[in-house]
């Protein structure tokens, strides 16, 4: 018993339990670590820096939105080469996951179902340029997947990038729009704190009949799924429909300087600070250009974008009042 309780063992006793305690401690944090070594995602509120990067690269010479023009549907091999080396500053492209094996994203548009181009390769194509993409999911089943590719070359990317899809029912609108949070939750990673998500109402248009515009309901709907969003948000709106929406797109507007607007004609227009929106109508549609006049006199020019067909970017920017 003497022994035992020498004062030299009790000492050798503790030093040990404190090397086994300290040992412990280290495990569990190398352990921790490992299982928590994803970056969080940012944050910090983020703005639209579509313009910005476009005035320091000398496209555009000064700070409007309507001096961003747009290569639409960027699918195949050929078009994706036609947009590269047009005047373009944004190109957009549709994404699916292929039908077939192997189930990869792909660049098309329903009924497409297929492709000459996948995700993969049309991202080393646009890396090697100083143009923009915008990417319009047509499927949920595609967000993850090509989340993935776009993280991986994020650092080689020099333009803007732009997330679009459409995820609440708007007006005319038949098709079914994606599901939000999940839409949501695949496209915000943590390297997707700069992208602007364009977000939108899926739309009709019927010709000879009354089709009403973006009501109260639809925008403030929109505005409380985008109100937590750190984001970047521009919000595609349908030319044709801008007549009787003034007031509750402008409202929509004032809800945050990270909004836009892109007004579009089976194109895109934008509008807000983060929040924007696009304006586009469709071949069918019956729309008048002046009807924009209001939205470019009353908003910020940089805060909404217009992707028109030339020829109606010409007579609007030969309105007066423009």
């Amino acid at each position: 018993m003497a022994v035992l309780n020498s004062p030299s063992l009790i000492r050798l006793f503790r030093a040990r339990v404190i090397v086994l305690i300290l040992t412990c401690s280290f495990v569990l944090c190398v352990v921790w670590n490992l299982e928590n070594k994803t970056p969080e995602i940012s944050t910090e509120l983020m703005t639209d820096q579509t313009l910005e990067y476009f005035l320091s690269q000398g496209k555009i010479q000064v700070k409007d939105a309507a001096d961003i023009e747009w290569a639409h549907a960027a699918n195949s091999k050929n078009k994706i080469t036609e947009a590269l080396q047009s005047s373009a500053h944004m190109i957009e492209a549709d994404i699916l996951l292929r039908s077939n094996d192997p189930k990869e994203p792909i660049m098309a548009h329903p009924p497409e179902t297929d492709s000459d181009v996948t995700l993969r390769d049309w991202l080393k194509e646009v890396k090697a340029s100083d143009k923009g993409i915008k990417l319009d999911f047509k499927s949920l089943t595609a967000v993850a997947p090509s989340m993935v590719l776009l993280d991986e070359v994020r650092a080689e990317l020099r333009g803007p990038v732009w997330i679009n899809a459409d995820i609440l029912p708007g007006p005319g609108g038949k098709a079914t729009p994606l599901d939000p949070k999940v839409f949501l939750e695949a496209a915000v990673t943590p390297g997707s704190h700069g992208d602007v998500l364009s977000l939108g109402w899926t739309t009709g248009w019927t010709a000879d009949t009354h089709n009403p515009g973006y009501s109260w309901e639809m925008v403030r709907e929109m505005e409380a799924m985008c109100r937590t969003l750190r984001h970047p948000v521009t919000f595609p709106v349908r030319a044709a429909l801008l007549a009787h929406s003034f007031s509750q797109l402008h409202w929509l507007l004032q809800q945050s300087d990270r909004y836009s607007l892109t007004v579009w004609i089976t194109l895109s227009v934008v509008l807000s600070p983060r929040y924007s929106l696009t304006i586009w109508t469709g071949h069918t549609d019956v729309f008048v250009v002046k009807d924009l006049l209001p939205y470019r006199s009353d908003i910020d020019k940089t805060r909404i974008y217009y992707d028109l067909l030339d020829s109606q970017r010409t007579q609007l920017k030969g309105l007066t009042g423009y």
